[in-house]
């Protein structure tokens, strides 16, 4: 039986703060998707780990071994991970961003000389973001760095360098009632059925249906969507509108589908993020201000 070296994490940390809150705040993930991780390893592993009541979570005596020997597998695994580090820096390295689909051809040939001149023998392995893990791979050590859109209470769950914000528009099908306009108001959107993203995704769920400002209201979800072809897709066909970077509206390309401005819509703050506790390395540093240089200019701050 495999166990991903996520979950022992959360295990051992969940352990330590002796309750969700703070675990979750801890680890950078929801408490919701905690919960969830939680009950899924207890049913793969067949045990009770943790005994649940208004004081927190004790731990059983099944979960406080596999605590404490999950924390000796973890040490030893950072420790391997740093000595590969270690030696990928003397020689040059690999630095993997993680990337959502509406940013992917925005970080284009100029990020990447820019960041080659400041970093000889350095190259960027970019993925996409997995929609499945709410971290999108920073928890796992699958990646160094996600470059996010993101709401701005996520800077004090994560580290990051900030690049600017961006307007989050609508898109929608083209034949849809109001694709004709050229803005709308939010409030006219909130009895339209939603393409959603999966559960998994925590708070990036909550955050592309148009949470806060939807408030107490309910969501219809029209569809669910895998990744952001099928979300595409999904809108095209009308199951759903959703929200979505103004650079989606570049990305469309399609007749099908439309992107259109919101009013009453917070921007997003546009950065890239690591895990809370993980120093900024020289390379993460140089991409960083490769991309303040080069990303396209609708990520700038005002100011910027």
């Amino acid at each position: 039986m495999d166990v991903d070296t996520r979950l022992l994490r959360y295990v051992t940390v969940v352990c330590e703060e002796g309750q969700l809150t703070a675990a979750a705040a801890r680890l950078g993930v929801s408490q919701p998707t905690l919960t969830k991780q939680m009950l899924a390893l207890e049913r793969e592993l067949g045990v009770e780990l943790f005994r649940r009541s208004r004081a927190g979570m004790l731990p059983t005596e099944a979960g406080m071994e596999l605590a404490a020997r999950g924390s000796q597998l973890l040490a030893r695994w950072e420790e391997s991970l740093r000595a590969v580090r270690r030696v990928a820096a003397e020689a040059g390295g690999e630095l993997r961003v993680g990337f959502e689909g509406s940013t992917i051809t925005l970080v284009g040939r100029a990020v990447m000389a820019d960041f080659t001149e400041r970093m000889p023998g350095w190259r960027v392995r970019m993925r996409q973001n997995n929609w499945f893990d709410e971290s999108s791979g920073l928890a796992s050590g699958e990646l160094d760095l996600a470059l996010w859109h993101a709401p701005a209470e996520i800077a004090n769950r994560y580290a990051h360098a900030p690049l600017g914000r961006e307007e989050r528009w609508v898109a929608l099908a083209a034949d849809h009632r109001l694709a004709a306009r050229h803005e709308v108001d939010v409030a006219e959107l909130w009895d339209e059925p939603f393409v959603a993203i999966p559960e998994e995704a925590g708070l990036w769920r909550d955050y592309w249906l148009g949470a806060p400002e939807r408030g107490d209201r309910p969501v219809r979800i029209g569809a669910v969507a895998h990744g952001p072809d099928e979300w595409l897709a999904a809108v095209a066909c009308g199951q759903g509108v959703g929200f979505a970077p103004q650079s989606m509206s570049r990305l469309a390309g399609r007749p099908d589908v439309r992107c259109l401005p919101v009013r009453g819509l917070s921007p997003s703050l546009v950065g890239l993020f690591r895990l809370p506790g993980r120093a900024a390395t020289p390379a993460m540093a140089a991409f960083a201000e490769s991309c303040r240089l080069h990303l396209d200019v609708q990520f700038r701050s005002p100011a910027g």
